[in-house]
């Protein structure tokens, strides 16, 4: 029976708490844990959840002010011609 790991949810990158996330959802659904170790991986599994919410939803206004600088610049290269 493997335990929650202890590195701060905070300091995992996207992939890290990814992967360790399906690892809690393998534990949990075993059905073998105590109902302490159950609530701990499931208090860890909702951590990491919203950790990677986090890394998508920062993803995504990096993508949109991407996007958003790109057309600014195509309009203003019209304004050369």
């Amino acid at each position: 029976m493997a335990t929650p790991n202890e590195t701060p949810v905070s300091e995992l990158s996207y992939e890290e708490a990814r992967d360790e996330l399906i690892s809690v959802v393998s534990e949990l659904e075993q059905g073998s844990a105590t109902l302490e170790q159950s609530l701990a991986f499931w208090e860890r599994g909702e951590a990491l959840a919203q950790r990677c919410e986090e890394w998508l939803v920062g993803a995504r206004a990096r993508l949109d002010a991407a996007r958003t600088a790109g057309l600014g610049d195509d309009a203003n290269s019209g304004d050369n011609q």
